[in-house]
């Protein structure tokens, strides 16, 4: 399979989406089993209790509590708009932020975030001139304290599917942000998993969109994602990595198999270097990871920590912590998805 393909199917019952890259599972979406919050849900919630050491607060929500990692300018009894940031866990507060995105295939609105800006992903002068003036127009009237990102989707769009989308998410915004009066309430849910397909993975274009059922099955994503369910990758050349999740962090083992020689422990690490941030979105996996390379000469060391930095460059939550003592490499990730895991039981 060339190209990419957007898989919409259902597992359990529940949406799922996967994104194929010439036959690579590169994406993949997967819809709770509860009705806990998904990330990007907006709620009027009322602010609780500051946590001592912690730098944040409790906030009330329609069920449950959230937690905020920001108490300045905020009182206990206050009412406020949050967002969810990442998958609840269960037994712990939902993690929100004030921080408010309206976001759609085209364009983000941000609430306390004025201004207009393009994509720097688009290069071309005129056609950022273009998306300017279409941004112009469509917030004409608009509170100064409203700003508006145009997404790099938009080099592809025409006009006025650009200028739809702004106005349906200008109005949006506005209408929750003027909601804020009445007890916690969810005003916004966050995207499932073909909403979430259609709006952040079809820029670059894909090639094709299968929506029938069984198409998991067909384009060979089951069988991939029974893989993910492992922990065993295997690697060009016989070798092999063990991804294992524990309580506390993340551990990655690579080895190279029946050949040990430098050289094979350095083809190794590479290929393990570059193939670690896909494997640990698809499984959701999040937190510290530490990383045990294959055996290699330390002058090789800064050849991995430029292929480390170029295979998580589009990873921005991602921080890469460097080398310990005893020879590991450790970074840690955003949670920024329900373990793979988690989602199957």
């Amino acid at each position: 399979m060339k190209g990419r393909v957007v898989i919409l199917d259902s597992i359990n019952g529940r949406q799922a989406a996967a994104l194929m890259v010439d036959g690579h599972l590169e994406e993949l979406a997967i819809d709770p089993a509860d009705d806990r919050p998904l990330p990007g849900a907006l709620y009027r919630a009322v602010a609780d209790r500051p946590v001592k050491g912690q730098g944040g607060i409790f906030v009330r929500l329609p069920e449950g509590s959230g937690f905020l990692r920001q108490i300045s300018g905020i009182a206990p009894g206050q009412r406020l708009l949050v967002q969810v940031s990442g998958p609840a866990e269960p037994g712990k507060a939902v993690p929100v932020s004030a921080r408010l995105l309206f976001k759609s295939r085209f364009a983000i609105l941000t609430p306390g975030a004025p201004g207009l800006n393009i994509s720097r992903r688009i290069k071309d002068e005129g056609l950022r001139a273009a998306l300017a003036a279409l941004a112009e127009e469509g917030m004409v009237g608009a509170s100064p304290s409203l700003g508006l990102i145009l997404r790099s989707s938009t080099a592809e769009a025409e006009d006025q599917a650009i200028a739809e989308d702004i106005a349906a998410m200008r109005g949006l915004a506005e209408a929750v942000l003027a909601d804020l009066d009445g007890p916690p309430e969810l005003l916004l849910d966050g995207p499932g998993a073909h909403d979430l397909a259609f709006r952040d993975w079809l820029d670059p274009p894909v090639d094709d969109m299968i929506t029938e059922e069984g198409g998991f099955e067909a384009e060979g994503v089951t069988d991939r994602i029974d893989g993910l369910c492992h922990p065993r990758v295997d690697l060009p050349d016989g070798g092999h990595m063990m991804i294992e999740p524990t309580r506390a962090l993340v551990a990655v083992d690579v080895n190279t198999g029946p050949d040990t020689s430098p050289a094979a422990s350095l083809k190794a690490n590479i290929a393990v270097a570059r193939d670690l941030p896909r494997q640990l979105r698809l499984r959701g996996l999040g937190g510290q990871v530490i990383v045990d390379f294959a055996p290699m000469p330390k002058r090789d060391r800064h050849i991995l920590d430029q292929v480390l930095r170029a295979a998580f460059k589009a990873d921005t939550e991602a921080n890469l912590a460097g080398w310990t003592a005893l020879g590991l490499f450790e970074l840690t990730r955003k949670r920024d998805r329900l373990p793979l895991a988690e989602l199957l039981a």
